[in-house]
């Protein structure tokens, strides 16, 4: 079985795929730097025995990070609970299976290169995939399956935090889709603004992206508040939760045969 880990800002996503491909338990932990191995390794071995998965099931592992500092003990993880050394996207030897197509293709985090071979694979170019993280990044995929750049905007939750912070008056309030566009009330108005403002930011940016690369791209979004947004607009053709996940299965299909 394969140990696929993803790192992102907020949390750390690791899931057991079989051979042929199913997830067999997945489980999410906040992402903290300091974290040991240890502390990892007591807390996902739990997880996997209440799934029926043991250790020596696991035979291969792979990491996709946006963290560096999470790197060390996420690899230590592997060795020292699994016995295999982790395959980590962006190193060295790590074959994609596509190519960058931008000026700098180190700076490209490695979640949305994952993404993009996933996309890629189950629905083809040229493509937009929507990833509602701590950021929500737009990424393109070409004809021919290419990373070809993309769009970095503020998650929501961040926006979210900001607008808390920064005016005196404003509270901290919860995503959630409002009835009305129109808000009667402190609450209601920042709900609107924040989720319908979001759902235009999406659509604009989407139309904006197809008009510059001359096609007519569709779009499959993921990330944890994807689901609220694609309900929202008919401008995402597909949600898909474990599209990240499905990458770092395909990349080590790739390299490891």
């Amino acid at each position: 079985m394969l140990l696929a880990i993803d790192s992102g800002n907020t949390n750390t996503v690791f899931a057991v795929f079989t051979d042929d491909g199913e997830i067999k338990g997945e489980w999410r932990a906040s992402t903290t730097a300091t974290r040991t191995s240890d502390e990892y390794g007591v807390w996902l071995l739990r997880l996997m025995e209440l799934e029926s998965i043991h250790p020596a099931d696991i035979t291969d592992a792979i990491i996709a990070t946006v963290v560096p500092a999470t790197l060390y003990n996420l690899k230590s993880l592997c060795e020292k609970y699994f016995q295999t050394t982790a395959l980590v996207v962006g190193e060295a030897g790590v074959d994609l299976g596509v190519e960058i197509k931008i000026e700098n293709a180190h700076e490209v985090g490695a979640d949305r290169l994952v993404n993009a071979v996933a996309a890629n694979a189950k629905y083809g170019g040229p493509l937009i995939c929507i990833d509602f993280g701590t950021a929500t990044t737009f990424d393109v995929i070409d004809h021919d399956g290419n990373y070809a750049g993309g769009v970095i905007a503020p998650g929501i939750n961040l926006s979210l935090e900001a607008l808390h912070m920064a005016a005196a008056k404003l509270p901290r309030v919860a995503v959630e889709r409002p009835a009305k566009v129109i808000g009667t009330g402190t609450v209601s108005a920042m709900q609107s603004g924040i989720y319908w403002g979001y759902v235009s930011m999406i659509e604009g940016m989407v139309a904006r992206i197809r008009e510059e690369f001359r096609a007519d791209m569709d779009v499959v979004a993921t990330g944890g508040l994807a689901q609220m947004f694609s309900d929202a607009t008919r401008i995402i053709n597909w949600t898909d939760k474990d599209l990240t996940l499905r990458g770092l299965y395909l990349i080590h299909k790739r390299n490891k045969g």
